[in-house]
């Protein structure tokens, strides 16, 4: 099972964790082992949060065993865009000019998925500032359709539609401004 932990919905492994059937560390570790193997392929992340993602999936783990479970969220690994202000993890917005900005504060959702008790496994990719289109000399690689590397993912949501595609994260969080997620969508991510 370990091989399709990405495919699952967020309703499928919360119920499987909450029975402790699925256990949170095993499948984080799964994701990242995922994620290494296939997202220089894809370049879906711009910041991989390894030994962050590892606590937060042991203290679900412990929480759950200790029979405090939050809810659905509860050792669900996710991404987020990188326009979403995390404290102490740089937040780009995959612009040269805010290449070294590590914010002191989460952003309100972030701080929710948090309290949830969600496992970040990184930040994904978008255009810069989550505007316009897609640009070639940006920090980082434009991301691929996971369906199809000759393709193009679309919309400044494009990390979050190819991380989720490729089972890298159970959900992501993009924004949306002008399409940003519904081009994605549309592309078949």
């Amino acid at each position: 099972m370990k091989e399709n932990h990405g495919f699952l919905t967020i309703a499928q492994a919360a119920r499987l964790i909450e029975a402790r059937k699925l256990s949170p560390v095993e499948l984080t570790e799964a994701l990242l082992m995922r994620v290494e193997r296939f997202d220089s392929q894809l370049h879906a992340f711009i910041t991989l949060t390894r030994d962050q993602a590892m606590k937060q999936a042991r203290d679900a783990e412990a929480e759950i065993a200790g029979g405090r479970y939050r809810g659905a969220m509860h050792g669900i690994p996710f991404g987020l865009k990188d326009n979403y202000n995390t404290a102490g993890i740089a937040t780009t917005g995959n612009s040269k000019v805010c290449i070294d900005h590590v914010p002191s504060e989460d952003a309100a959702t972030t701080a929710r998925l948090y309290g949830a008790g969600g496992v970040l496994i990184g930040k994904l990719a978008t255009h810069e500032f989550a505007h316009g289109g897609p640009s070639y000399d940006l920090p980082w690689p434009l991301p691929r359709n996971p369906w199809n590397r000759e393709h193009f993912v679309g919309g400044s949501s494009s990390g979050s539609a190819a991380a989720v595609g490729a089972g890298f994260v159970l959900g992501a969080l993009g924004s949306d401004t002008g399409a940003s997620i519904r081009s994605p969508a549309a592309l078949g991510c």
